[in-house]
């Protein structure tokens, strides 16, 4: 009985030290995680991925970006730190050992520090036109995918700044040859720079402006299918920055060349809505077409507009008053009956502006009122050109 106890001991003694043994062999991994400012990074999570048998495990830092993960069987693994669900570092072939935790610290701050210089030693280089390769010491602590990452990054660069020099090249030759008026030159320079990128509104308007210019010059069916073209060019630069006032402006000013008053009135109010300081400017302007393209009512709504929206501007006041004084009647004797506000918008103009470009004419007119006068719409001290248009 006592050689049959004593055996059970032993027996039990034996599978006491091979229980001791097999929980001696786990691991453990700790450590600390600073964020890009330099401080600890709450809330990130350390994924541990075994290498030589098939293992996973996961920990999250605590408000001192530290973590630590016990339990681990001895073994090689990756430390992964995953930030928003991103892996944004890791550590390699991590091998643990028996007793103290194997050590593993991720410093985002040093990665941001290191990739800044890498950035802009690919964007010097790129400027410079310099080879899309990195130095050694350039891909120092980088993996061959990091590296081919960044030479693609660098070569892409390089292009990128090839395109942009060639379409600023071809932007700049347009506004020159605009400014010259060369119309024919300026519309093959924008098309080009629009054919580099599509997405340049300011290339698109001037585009148009060249287009309507070169317009000019032709007659016909050529004519009317460069203005469309250009109608085209100035709904393609609304399209890309629609809160533009300028380009309603403008867009509209072109809509009224090509005969389509409606249209042109329906941006120039868009534009007034945008642009309130401008408004009275914007319908002068059409007011102004109007006068040129000998389209009488709509030009003198026009001015009435500008009035509305700009009750000093002096200008207005002249072209409006010229505008009522086509409608004035003049019976079987010569006597002349103005229409109303006739008087009142010529003496707006002098007292606006007594030494202005339509002085004189604002008090001739005043002195003809009572006399015999010509009802064709024509400005006075403007002969065949009509109004101005005011940049």
């Amino acid at each position: 009985m006592h050689a049959k106890l004593s055996s059970t001991v032993k027996a039990l003694a034996g599978l006491l030290l091979l229980s001791v043994a097999a929980s001696a062999q786990t691991s453990s991994i700790a450590g600390e995680v600073k964020g890009e400012d330099g401080g600890p990074l709450k809330d990130a999570w350390i994924k541990i991925e075994r290498k030589d048998i098939k293992g996973s495990y996961k920990v999250k830092t605590n408000k001192k970006g530290e973590y630590f993960h016990a339990g681990l069987p001895l073994g090689q693994y990756d430390v992964n730190l995953e930030v928003d669900g991103k892996v944004v570092d890791s550590a390699k072939n991590v091998r643990t050992r028996l007793g103290d935790p194997t050590p593993i610290n991720f410093d985002l701050q040093k990665i941001k520090s290191r990739r800044d210089a890498q950035n802009a030693a690919i964007n010097a280089k790129a400027a410079g036109g310099g080879p899309a390769k990195l130095t050694k010491e350039e891909a120092r602590d980088m993996s061959p995918e990091e590296r081919a990452a960044l030479e693609k990054a660098m070569k892409e660069r390089q292009q990128s700044m090839a395109k942009n020099k060639e379409l600023n090249d071809a932007f700049n030759a347009g506004m020159d040859a605009l400014k010259g008026q060369q119309f024919e030159a300026a519309v093959a320079a924008f098309t080009k720079a629009s054919e580099m990128d599509a997405k340049q509104h300011v290339v698109w308007a001037n585009l148009a402006e060249s287009l309507m210019g070169l317009a000019k010059s032709k007659t016909g069916e050529e004519q009317k299918a460069m203005m469309g073209k250009g109608l085209e060019a100035y709904a393609k630069a609304i399209e890309l920055k629609p809160d533009d006032a300028g380009y309603h402006n403008n867009y509209a000013l072109a809509l009224a060349k090509s005969g389509k008053f409606p249209e042109a009135q329906g941006e120039l109010t868009k534009a007034a809505q945008m642009d309130p300081p401008n408004a009275g400017r914007y319908f002068y302007n059409l007011g102004a077409l109007l006068v040129n393209s000998s389209q009488l009512e709509p030009a003198g709504e026009a001015f009435k507009k500008a009035l509305e929206a700009d009750p000093s501007y002096a200008d207005a006041h002249y072209q409006y008053g010229i505008y009522l004084i086509s409608k004035a009647k003049t019976d079987e004797k010569g006597n002349v009956t103005p229409e109303p506000g006739t008087r009142e918008a010529f003496q707006k103009y002098l007292d606006l502006k007594p030494d202005g470009a339509y002085a004189e004419s604002s008090k001739g007119m005043l002195a003809m009122l009572g006399a015999q006068i010509a009802t064709e719409y024509k400005n006075p001290s403007a002969p065949k050109k009509g109004a101005t248009k005011k940049k």
